[in-house]
C-alpha cells in the first residue's frame, strides 16, 4: 500500500478492487456526509474525532470514519477530487478499552469516540468537507469478519448490518480542530 492522499475512487489496477469503479461515496456500504461548496476558506490543524451512535446486530465490528477535502471538477479532475486526509477506525469490542474486550449486544445503541490521526489543511472556498463512515477501510486496515472470535483466527466472515443513529437522543458528529 502506497501512504499519501489520493482520489478516493476505485479504478482498474487498484489493489482488491472490483466493477463497478468509481467513487467510494457511491457505494452503500459508505454512508456520506458533505457540506455545500464552502464559501471562505476553512483551516483545520489537530486531531478530529468522530463521535457515533451506533449499533448492530453482530457481537464484534468496526466502524471506520474518513475525512475528505473534495476539490471541485477542473480540467485535470473533470469529476471533481475527493482527497483523504486523515481517518480512523475502532473494532467495537475494544470501545472500553485495549485491556478488556467487551462484545457488543443486539438492540442496543453504544457511543464510539473515534480519534483520527492528526492533520492540517486548507479546505478552500469552493470545496466541500465530507465524511465517510463505512465498517471496512480495507486494505489500509484489516477486514473485521463480524464473528467476535480470536482476533486473527480464520472462519467464517459476516456481513454485519450496522445502524448510524442521528437523532437529539444520539448526537453523532465530527469534531474539527478548525483553527480559522
Amino acid at each position: 500500500m502506497e501512504a499519501g492522499a489520493f482520489d478516493q475512487a476505485t479504478l482498474p489496477g487498484s489493489y482488491a478492487a472490483t466493477p463497478p469503479f468509481g467513487p467510494l461515496a457511491d457505494r452503500d456500504d459508505v454512508l456520506v456526509f458533505e457540506t455545500a461548496p464552502l464559501a471562505r476558506d476553512i483551516v483545520l490543524a489537530g486531531t478530529p474525532e468522530a463521535v457515533l451512535h451506533v449499533s448492530s446486530d453482530r457481537l464484534d465490528t468496526d466502524f471506520t470514519v474518513k475525512l475528505v477535502d473534495v476539490h471541485p471538477p477542473s480540467a485535470d479532475y473533470p469529476r471533481g477530487y475527493a482527497m483523504n486526509l486523515a481517518h480512523g477506525i475502532l473494532r467495537t469490542r475494544y470501545r472500553q478499552g485495549w485491556e478488556r474486550p467487551v462484545m457488543m449486544e443486539a438492540g442496543e445503541i453504544y457511543e464510539l469516540t473515534i480519534p483520527f490521526f492528526p492533520t492540517a489543511n486548507r479546505f478552500k472556498a469552493g470545496h466541500r468537507i465530507r465524511v465517510e463512515v463505512s465498517s471496512s477501510n480495507f486494505p489500509h486496515f484489516d477486514a473485521n469478519p463480524n464473528t467476535g472470535g480470536p482476533q486473527g483466527w480464520p472462519g467464517p466472515l459476516l456481513v454485519a448490518r450496522n445502524t448510524l443513529h442521528l437523532d437529539a437522543a444520539h448526537p453523532s458528529r465530527l469534531v474539527l480542530p478548525v483553527l480559522r
